[in-house]
């Protein structure tokens, strides 16, 4: 069977997308490519967060080459607000920021110990 995006030809599996919705995957089905039937929580998080709809129009506006970056992006920002329903991807983000804040004073420390150790072991 030949590959069609990412759909089998004849294949009578619709996509995760179609799976979900409930509707007959079409040969042009522009979720097929990006949400496959073995992968069928990535459509449901996004889904849940944006709605069908809403990620159709997305994906439709944009040029080809971009819509999986797009897909991509969009099952993180939708995984993330699963996780965490008030800040989201947001919160994961604060949380890095305060991370590297951290080991940025660590570091500066680190090294002003180390010139200290320097300026002693040479006096």
């Amino acid at each position: 069977m030949k590959e069609n995006g990412g759909r089998k030809q004849g294949a009578a599996s619709p996509c995760a997308a179609c799976k979900l919705l409930r509707r007959r995957c079409a040969q042009d089905c522009v979720f097929a490519p990006y949400f496959p039937a073995d992968e069928p929580q990535k459509f449901a998080s996004v889904h849940k967060v944006f709605g069908a709809s809403n990620v159709n129009k997305m994906l439709q506006e944009l040029p080809m080459h971009q819509r999986g970056d797009a897909v991509s992006s969009m099952v993180y920002e939708a995984n993330a607000r699963v996780r965490d329903p008030v800040y989201g991807c947001v919160g994961a983000i604060s949380s890095l920021q305060q991370q590297i804040d951290l080991l940025q004073t660590q570091l500066a420390l680190a090294q002003a110990e180390v010139v200290h150790m320097r300026m002693r072991h040479f006096s």
